[in-house]
């Protein structure tokens, strides 16, 4: 049995600020009908507070508005920035969407990628990472069914329990990890899901992928945890055509307003392009091995050297950028679902083997076809003779 890694899309989103922003947002919601009448499996939503661009500050309103738009599609909050929040408030609001979704939610934690937005509340990054750590401790008991009585640098919680049980059996959480070993770390401590957002935003993090891997089966060996590979999720970049050229030709849409955002807005310096032209930021996306602007046979080369680099991980997902217009970014959606997913969830080879099976036989099977039309000729010729 092949084993079916599922797809999805990892939504910020990303859009030009000076837009309309009320469009932004129908746009981000009709996504999600598109992927799930598409046949994606998950869409995890960002939460972000500032900078103009990734407008969604409420992952979970989002969630409940595109849920009531969709059939199959699962969600993830990709991610709730828990240290900006009671972690009470969180583990609530996740098991009232696990309710209204029948189940469809996932809760995707990390501590916060905008510096300004923890700077509205007086947050450092360092005071985020510290307070990730606490409250998914706090999130996770409460979610046990713990009663909990703990201070953190932002809250006290006093005999707080949760007073409703999640829909779900166990609600999936995933922590999200850059290119450090927290998340691997504290997917481990808990047995959680890993959400490797920046391991293919460079280099660095394309190598550190197995080492991920090995940090948060350590540390679930030595919490008496178990971590599954089919719950690790990758994000990458696509943006798929019929040809490279066109591919290429499509993301001078809006490839330069991402690069420029991650560099001199949020703070990425691995995403520095020497030289900073059009041409150079298409040509790093393939060369540092970010993802792929170009074919099918393209994707489906990439995500076979993350499986290979990684050992081997339960999701694919998409991380959408806005680089190619509403119409482009459908197609490539389109090719991908077609022509990417099959390869790797076991139904392409079943129909490429039926149909190597059939051209193969197809000379007997012919031969047979004429007989059997020279045989119900002679006997309709019997039939008219019989008659006379």
């Amino acid at each position: 049995m092949v084993h079916r890694i599922k797809f999805g899309a990892f939504v910020a989103p990303m859009h030009k600020p000076g837009i309309n922003p009320t469009l932004a947002l129908e746009q981000d919601l009709q996504l999600m009908q598109q992927l799930d009448s598409l046949g994606y499996d998950e869409a995890w939503i960002g939460e972000h507070h500032s900078a103009g661009t990734e407008l969604i500050s409420s992952p979970e309103i989002f969630i409940a508005a595109a849920a009531e738009r969709t059939k199959h599609l699962r969600f993830g909050t990709g991610v709730t920035s828990i240290s900006y929040h009671n972690p009470l408030w969180v583990a609530e609001r996740m098991v009232q969407l696990d309710h209204m979704t029948r189940g469809r939610v996932m809760l995707g934690v990390g501590p916060g990628s905008l510096p300004t937005d923890s700077a509205m509340i007086g947050l450092t990054p360092t005071d985020t990472r510290e307070l990730l750590s606490e409250n998914l401790e706090i999130i996770v008991r409460l979610l046990n069914g713990e009663t909990v009585n703990a201070q953190t640098k932002t809250h006290k919680l006093i005999d707080a329990r949760l007073h409703l049980r999640p829909y779900s059996d166990a609600l999936e959480i995933a922590v999200a990890a850059m290119a450090s070993p927290t998340g691997p770390r504290l997917a481990g401590t808990y047995g959680l899901g890993l959400l490797s957002i920046g391991a293919t935003m460079n280099a660095d993090g394309f190598d550190a992928l197995a080492h991920h891997w090995n940090v948060a089966q350590e540390r679930a060996s030595h919490f008496g945890k178990t971590v599954e590979r089919r719950d690790w999720r990758l994000v990458s970049m696509f943006h798929l055509a019929e040809t490279e050229k066109q591919a290429r030709e499509q993301v001078r849409y809006g490839i330069e307003f991402w690069f420029k955002y991650f560099q001199e807005v949020a703070a990425f310096p691995q995403m520095a392009v020497s030289g900073d032209t059009i041409e150079k930021m298409i040509d790093f996306v393939t060369e540092a091995k970010v993802g792929v602007i170009g074919t099918a046979e393209q994707a489906r080369a990439h995500i076979q050297r993350l499986v290979d680099q990684s050992g081997g991980f339960g999701t694919m997902l998409m991380m959408m950028h806005n680089w190619a217009n509403s119409a482009d970014t459908y197609r490539s959606l389109e090719i991908l679902a077609r022509d990417v997913m099959p390869h790797f969830q076991g139904h392409a080879a079943q129909t490429l083997e039926a149909a190597e099976r059939a051209r193969q036989s197809r000379e007997a099977h012919a031969a047979a076809q004429l007989k059997a039309v020279d045989h119900m000729t002679q006997k309709y010729a019997s039939e008219l003779q019989a008659k006379k």
